[in-house]
């Protein structure tokens, strides 16, 4: 992996981030394949709305069909049927999403899981060796992440935990032998010196690309974006910035405007699922009785075949109605908006003009009735 610092505009950045699977122009969005699929979406359906990198869940490949089969047929490319690049967490954030399903300690994290109760266990070693079998492009250590608030006591705890994993997944690393691009990450929770701290010992490991993580977990906003640029701000200029599962397109904006270069989050597809779609002048949530009888697309300029073809109106009866085509529909939507929003973002950067854009698109989506 190569990462190419194109341009910059005050401390928001535009570069190329070169894989063995294609290239991926940052600031970019990630749309979250948990299952080895972006709900309701093909591959071809993905490139159709302009998606150059996907992200796949360790902890739920291990979990089903597992690691070995995948591997036995081909890798995660081929088995999901998508030749471009992949990301793969580290089964960190299901520590904190499963608390009451896992036991932790020093080794590692024994998980019962959702669906059948059965039980997987991941260490440091064991989450490498996962994301090796997948084949994924970037891969991540095992981390713990905390949910806010937490105590001092508690997150310098969890921080050192998660520094001698990193430690120990670098070396599994090293000795694996894989090509992937192993990103280290920086949590240290909502306290900065923390953060300090983890940023330094993080980066003095010599990891390919760095993410921020335990962000998004319950915290204010302000804070969420103050710890952001103090983060962003201390990491290398050379490497790649990705902020793991941060994703409303407020948050999205903001962060570019702080240094972030990746990003990942469920809410485009999740929100379709529920019937709400993204624009430009805030969110439609289609059960809203409002739409009953609107002709208008979801967003006069959009491109996307539910705004080239479908009225709000046709788009609230397929969602009351449970029909399965709404659920495809408002995805292929809302992942358009997310990933124009971002190479909206990756022009302005590299035209100087990004202030500008900034206040221009947060001014209008703030302003907008968010329905």
């Amino acid at each position: 992996m190569t990462f190419d610092l194109l341009a910059t505009d005050g401390l928001a950045r535009r570069g190329r981030l070169t894989t063995g699977h294609g290239v991926v122009d940052t600031p970019t969005f990630m749309p979250v394949g948990t299952r080895a699929a972006v709900k309701s979406l093909s591959p071809d359906d993905l490139r159709a709305v302009g998606a150059q990198i996907v992200l796949g869940n360790t902890f739920h490949l291990l979990v089903r069909p597992g690691p070995d089969l995948i591997r036995e047929l081909g890798g995660l490319h081929r088995f999901m049927g998508w030749d471009g690049p992949i990301l793969t967490d580290s089964g960190g954030f299901q520590v904190f999403s499963l608390a009451r399903l896992r036991t932790m300690t020093e080794e590692g994290v024994e998980f019962r899981a959702p669906a059948d109760g059965s039980t997987h266990h991941l260490s440091p070693e064991r989450a490498i060796e996962v994301q090796h079998a997948l084949g994924a492009d970037v891969i991540h250590p095992l981390d713990e992440c905390l949910g806010y608030p937490a105590t001092r006591e508690d997150t310098e705890r969890s921080l050192g935990l998660t520094l001698r994993w990193a430690r120990r997944s670098l070396a599994a690393h090293r000795a694996g032998g894989a090509g992937a691009a192993l990103f280290g990450i920086v949590q240290g929770g909502f306290h900065e010196d923390l953060r300090a701290r983890a940023v330094a010992e993080t980066v003095a490991l010599g990891f390919d690309g760095y993410a921020i993580g335990g962000m998004a977990v319950g915290e204010p906003k302000p804070l969420m974006r103050e710890l952001t640029e103090v983060v962003a701000g201390a990491l290398p200029a050379d490497r790649p910035r990705y902020l793991m599962g941060v994703g409303k397109p407020e948050d999205l904006v903001e962060a570019v405007a702080r240094g972030v270069d990746m990003f990942d989050c469920v809410l485009p597809t999740r929100n379709a699922r529920n019937g709400q779609a993204f624009t430009s002048d805030g969110a439609v949530t289609l059960k809203q009785a409002r739409w009953t009888r609107d002709p208008a697309p979801l967003q006069a300029d959009c491109p996307c075949l539910a705004c080239r073809s479908f009225s709000r109106a046709y788009l609230r009866h397929l969602f009351l109605s449970e029909e399965l085509l709404v659920y495809r529909l408002l995805s292929l939507h809302n992942l358009h908006f997310f990933l124009g929003l971002m190479a909206a973002m990756r022009a302005a950067i590299a035209e100087g003009a990004f202030a500008p854009f900034r206040t221009r698109f947060l001014a209008r989506y703030a302003d907008a009735v968010m329905c």
